[in-house]
């Protein structure tokens, strides 16, 4: 498992994670029927004949309101990162590992009927998942009379880049925060996401997922950043609060920005006045200003375009220190 997998494992070992993910992604009724209180992590150990491995996914159970009846969510958090084309058979394989595990420890005793599993399976990829969902569709159509020995079972997909950032943004949600910063490219994206968890997990009771956070930021997303921003990326120290990572964002944001525009504008603009080309020099202005802007208006487009050098490279000095696109444009 690597460090990525294993930053998702952790977040995903808190009670408020998995709630926030079926409340906030599972848009199915028997979701409003779930008695979050008695949410409870289920240790489970199954080694497969097949595998010869630890298979360390995520099992909780949930009581139904008003009753003793358990429901299972087993979540398969790697996280997938590529279509696996069996993950339905890799599905109903765990969960009939853990109705045998049940058994053996004796939770399920003979008579007892067992309870029912959710497989849920959260997938980061970028490309669309195009995997069947229902174990049935990777087997042949059965001859008349056979049917009945096909077996079926679902597992329910959330596939995070399929989640709009407008959706993401209004949603008091832990998870969303979570896709949110996995979506992130800017820095000051990420210091506002911080700011929301930091308000939303501020009682005692939610420390260890706090510290759970504070500990992925700084061994996965921001040295992912720093790679993204600086020309040699910086280590970054570990921290067990978001309050500190929130800090240190500050403090650093600003000298990684500078760095970035002033070594992309500088090699474009040497490009543009070496080859004597207007149109180079635009073309990475206007790069960076989508970059850092997000949306750049077809008549600033048009205005860069036909701008000469003299101009470009005026606007690119401006551009490192800019805040909006007017500053781009002070004379």
């Amino acid at each position: 498992m690597n460090a990525h997998d294993l930053g998702y494992t952790k977040l995903f070992s808190h009670a408020r994670m998995i709630q926030d993910l079926l409340v906030g992604f599972v848009q199915e009724d028997w979701v409003t029927g779930l008695d979050f209180s008695t949410l409870e992590k289920v240790n489970t150990l199954y080694v497969t004949d097949d595998f010869r491995k630890r298979i360390d996914d995520l099992v909780w159970k949930i009581r139904w309101q008003g009753t003793e009846r358990w429901l299972f969510i087993y979540a398969i958090l790697e996280p997938q990162s590529t279509v696996d084309d069996i993950m339905a058979i890799r599905n109903t394989l765990y969960a009939m590992l853990l109705y045998q595990d049940l058994r053996q420890s004796s939770k399920i005793l003979k008579g007892q009927k067992f309870p029912p599993i959710v497989p849920i399976v959260l997938y980061n990829g970028s490309s669309q998942w195009t995997a069947s969902l229902d174990v049935a569709d990777l087997i042949e159509e059965s001859p008349p009379g056979l049917e009945a020995y096909r077996p079926h079972m679902r597992y329910l997909l959330v596939d995070e880049h399929r989640c709009l950032e407008s959706d993401l943004k209004s949603m008091h949600n832990v998870v969303a925060a979570l896709f949110r910063l996995e979506k992130s490219r800017r820095i000051e994206d990420v210091r506002q996401v911080i700011h929301e968890l930091g308000t939303w997990l501020r009682d005692p009771e939610q420390q260890e997922l706090r510290r759970a956070f504070a500990n992925w930021l700084t061994r996965i997303l921001l040295p992912r950043l720093s790679k993204h921003y600086c020309a040699v990326p910086e280590s970054i120290p570990e921290m067990n609060d978001l309050g500190e990572v929130h800090t240190m964002l500050a403090e650093t944001a600003e000298r990684w920005t500078k760095e970035w525009l002033q070594e992309g504008l500088q090699e474009g603009l040497q490009k543009g006045l070496q080859k004597g080309r207007q149109e180079e020099a635009a073309t990475m202005l206007l790069r960076q200003m989508r970059r850092k802007f997000i949306q750049v208006p077809d008549e600033i487009t048009e205005k860069v375009k036909s701008a000469n050098l003299e101009l470009i490279e005026l606007w690119g000095d401006n551009f490192v220190f800019a805040d909006s696109l007017d500053d781009v444009f002070a004379s």
